[in-house]
């Protein structure tokens, strides 16, 4: 159960007070004056102000040390009001710079001796309140001083915590970005070109117009499948937690599995219908990777695809797949040949997204370089570590 401070407070000077009446009744046997009316309302003073000393320690502790100085003035027993300024004392060092910290106890102590020099001091003999009068002051002040430090650490660790959540809500936007960007990059690549293709050709082929209207259809179904799968996703950020492989429980009925190197064919096949000639080679001992490395590859994988179909239309491609012991490569080539029939200029569309690639590869601990040809074209070598990340073989659905 948690009680705001201010409540807190509020039971500790009631409590206080209770403990002064009750140690009140006992001044007679200890051999002091009894309390009248005056004394408990004197009691009151010094006690009740507690109830505010995290909103002006200085004033409060400096109001309840007077009051203490008329108290122990009348000639009443000490005793029965020093946990106030006690208090009082260690909220100014755990709240206060030290130095104003350090002469509230200086004025506590002197207090204590000035009830000493009346004869009304709470021990003995004068060296005793001489001893009290600068350990009990110190000990206050030192735990203050501890309690500031903690509660001054305990802030940094907060304002950490926070830098570190805020860092990661800016990783985890720019993985979506990178997401949204391949998603739509590509598919609207393909829906570009295949529409610049269909009204190319509308009156003199009918059938390639059809074809590239079916191909439109296809394309932006599944744009659109893996753009609900992304907003859900944005939707239950609380619910469904993504992991650091890129997936998370799936919302039942709504939240496609993740796409995979099992969807390389299915890729090949829509960019050749864009007018693409795509190989797709694979070699190795083809297994189940990590859920997180299979996306990273397919992404970068259709990423390469997206720039060839915006900067080299009609280029033949060679996508390579390359099982290895501990590692996958991913090797995507063009030969820089532009023959396809739908001009140029009916491919819409700019820039490239070269920086998510390396992000990508970065973030799976793999490598990736970029870069022309000598013979003509253009290669996207991707390397990523396997052998931690493999799991057990999973069934004819993409990665989960």
């Amino acid at each position: 159960m948690r009680i705001r401070p201010s409540s807190m407070d509020a039971l500790t000077a009631l409590a206080q007070t209770g403990v002064a009446v009750l140690l009140g009744r006992e001044a007679v046997i200890q051999g002091w004056p009894p309390l009248d009316l005056a004394a408990y309302l004197l009691v009151g003073l010094v006690t009740v102000p507690v109830a505010v000393r995290t909103k002006a320690p200085v004033a409060v502790c400096l109001f309840t040390q007077l009051m203490w100085v008329v108290y122990i003035t009348a000639g009443y027993w000490p005793v029965v009001t020093c946990f106030g300024p006690m208090l009082a004392v260690y909220t100014v060092a755990a709240l206060c710079p030290a130095r104003t910290s350090a002469a509230c106890a200086a004025l506590m102590g002197v207090i204590w001796v000035y009830a000493g020099l009346l004869g009304n001091g709470p021990g003995g003999s004068i060296a005793t309140v001489l001893a009290q009068a600068v350990v009990f002051p110190a000990v206050l002040w030192r735990f203050g001083l501890v309690a500031r430090r903690s509660a001054e650490l305990a802030r940094q660790l907060r304002r950490e915590r926070d830098e570190r959540a805020r860092r990661h809500v800016a990783e985890e936007r720019a993985r979506i970005a990178r997401e949204l960007h391949d998603i739509v990059a590509h598919h609207m690549s393909v829906i570009s070109i295949q529409a610049g293709l269909g009204g190319y050709v509308f009156d003199s082929a009918p059938h390639t117009a059809r074809t590239a209207l079916s191909t439109i259809q296809d394309t932006s179904a599944e744009a659109l499948d893996e753009l609900r799968r992304m907003l859900s996703l944005l939707r239950d950020t609380d619910r469904d937690r993504v992991d650091d492989d890129g997936t998370g429980p799936a919302a039942p009925g709504r939240d496609a599995p993740m796409p995979g190197l099992s969807r390389l064919a299915e890729m090949a096949e829509r960019v050749r219908a864009a007018g693409v000639a795509v190989e797709l080679r694979i070699t190795g001992d083809a297994r189940a990777l990590a859920p997180g490395v299979e996306l990273c590859a397919y992404r970068v994988t259709q990423e390469a695809l997206t720039n060839v179909l915006k900067h080299a239309p009609g280029a033949r491609v060679t996508v390579a797949l390359d099982y290895r012991p501990a590692h996958l490569a991913v090797t995507v080539t063009d030969d820089g040949a532009g023959t396809d029939p739908v001009p140029a200029k009916l491919v819409r569309g700019g820039g490239n997204g070269l920086i998510g690639m390396r992000e990508r590869a970065k973030l799976y601990g793999g490598t990736i370089s970029t870069g022309p040809r000598s013979e003509g074209g253009y290669t996207v070598c991707l390397t990523l570590p396997t052998s931690a990340r493999t799991v057990p073989p999973r069934g004819d659905g993409g990665p989960a």
